[in-house]
């Protein structure tokens, strides 16, 4: 069975579930807190008769009456991002603070890295990393545009990724042994891109999402690893399947040296738990603290967004 179907057992309304996944997804910007604040994003949109209005949720995170942020002048001088409504929770998830050495695993285009780089402050460094090169000319032409001046960028296979270009096993001054904190949205089956990808379902396959969960167990192992303990690794996805999910979490935790935390998105965005049982398989009950976002809920795309502390 594919999707949206196979997941009719886990939603509390199928059929809006079902329906929200063929609507097409609205437009939304988020605030560049570098370069302005959300008051003055919103006065600059009104003068140039950008129809707009904010979400109930977060000030800084603009839904557009229509489609094409890039052709406003607020866009162009980087006030504003084009970014997908829920994938700002990661982010806000992983709290990063100015100062902190911070690894955003599967960085390009550059949407979070750059959303973790205006939290931060602009102090501090993010070093955002991708394997595909190609993609990486995206991350840099958004992070200049948005006035980052705190990220490193780096090309390695995040399941490998070697921390010697920081100084590592070095006596360097500033070398950067461990991070404070890691994001990784890892690379998925895209099935909760369906409202901006319509072939998304089209393309589906058992055989793809058990793929790259075995990917996703890697690259969420090296961020285990590569944190320092007390510090906090995000895992996220922009898929539903559980084997991309909450088994992925479970193979981690397995190691015994992270933990979930429980974490609460801002008041006024609704999500569903981790699930423990999928199709014969369980899962540490621990994952319920994860977090689910369905299409129907907030009228976005989906999502699902784990907080994990290192514990050793």
């Amino acid at each position: 069975m594919q999707p949206p179907q196979r997941y009719a057992s886990l939603v509390d309304d199928p059929d809006a579930f079902q329906a929200a996944c063929e609507r097409p997804l609205p437009s939304v910007v988020r605030v560049n807190t570098l370069k302005t604040t959300a008051e003055r994003a919103r006065d600059a949109l009104d003068a140039q008769g950008v129809g707009y209005e904010a979400t109930d949720w977060h000030p800084g995170v603009l839904k557009l009456h229509e489609r094409g942020p890039g052709t406003s002048w607020p866009y162009f001088h980087g006030w504003l991002h084009g970014q997908e409504e829920v994938s700002t929770l990661p982010a806000l998830a992983l709290d990063p603070q100015p100062g902190e050495a911070v690894w955003d695993a599967c960085a390009a285009p550059g949407s979070k890295a750059t959303q973790l780089a205006a939290l931060m402050d602009d102090e501090g460094v993010v070093i955002g990393n991708d394997n595909n090169l190609g993609r990486l000319s995206a991350l840099r032409h958004n992070a200049e545009r948005l006035g980052v001046t705190n990220l490193a960028v780096t090309n390695q296979d995040a399941r490998n990724f070697s921390l010697k270009p920081f100084g590592d096993r070095t006596r360097e001054e500033k070398r950067i042994e461990q991070f404070d904190r890691a994001l990784v949205d890892a690379p998925c089956s895209c099935e909760g891109t369906i409202r901006k990808n319509p072939d998304a379902f089209e393309e589906w396959s058992l055989g793809h999402v058990e793929g790259v969960a075995g990917v996703q167990k890697g690259i969420l192992r090296r961020a285990v690893d590569a944190t320092r303990p007390g510090g906090t690794v995000v895992y996220a996805t922009c898929t539903f399947a559980p084997e991309e999910n909450e088994a992925v979490l479970d193979h981690v935790l397995g190691g015994g040296d992270c933990e979930l935390r429980a974490w609460e998105p801002p008041a006024g965005f609704g999500t569903d738990p981790g699930v423990t049982e999928w199709q014969g398989d369980t899962y540490d009950p621990s994952v319920e603290l994860a977090h689910r976002v369905y299409p129907h809920r907030n009228d976005t795309g989906g999502f699902f967004c784990a907080k994990l502390e290192v514990t050793v």
